[in-house]
């Protein structure tokens, strides 16, 4: 892996500086939620470092990226704005040096998510939703409460999944079948057991 200067200086150089900032965010959040959660937080923090270090690149880059290096669903395809999560995983890897399989795969899930996702995929795709340095309180707070309560990891990520929904169906945008998918089985993984 590079070191952590060299990582920094490249997101400085690539990132817009809200979305650097966003990005220390989530680092910061996803290293508490790691020592919460008794998982690696130093593997929590890189996770959070890299998971939006493709988000500037041109719609035209992240596509082309994605035709020549990268499998992704045709249902990932809907939004472009869920396009750097794939790609974010294969620069973590590429340029970063990155080989460890869970910090890629918590990357690689940030945005839409996956079925049966590990607790350190959870607390990465978390962090981006609720990192204090710039999300709004009142759509983080929810989610923060959440993690709180028992269960706690999947109650946030179902109100994670609720407010996806409900922002693509105010703005008329498609959802990914996958994301109906995740929020079912949340749905009976916090309300049925």
């Amino acid at each position: 892996m590079k070191d952590i200067t060299y990582i920094n200086n490249w997101l400085k150089e690539n990132l817009s500086e809200k979305r650097y900032t966003h990005t220390l965010g989530t680092a910061t959040c996803a290293k508490e939620l790691a020592i919460k959660y008794n998982l690696n937080p130093d593997k929590a923090y890189i996770a959070g470092l890299l998971h939006d270090c493709a988000k500037c690149f041109s719609n035209e880059k992240l596509l082309e990226i994605i035709k020549n290096h990268l499998n992704v669903e045709e249902c990932e395809m809907l939004n472009y704005k869920t396009l750097h999560a794939p790609v974010s995983a294969y620069i973590a890897e590429k340029e970063f040096e990155i080989d460890d399989k869970e910090i890629l795969s918590a990357i690689r899930w940030h945005t839409l998510g996956k079925l049966e996702m590990t607790d350190f995929e959870k607390i990465v795709f978390i962090a981006d939703k609720v990192e204090e340095r710039t999300r709004e309180v009142e759509i983080a707070q929810p989610i923060r409460d959440c993690l709180e309560e028992e269960n706690g990891l999947n109650k946030a990520l179902l109100q994670c999944y609720k407010q996806t929904i409900k922002s693509l169906v105010d703005r008329n945008l498609k959802i990914c079948t996958l994301t109906i998918d995740i929020y079912n089985h949340l749905e009976d993984e916090v309300f049925i057991k």
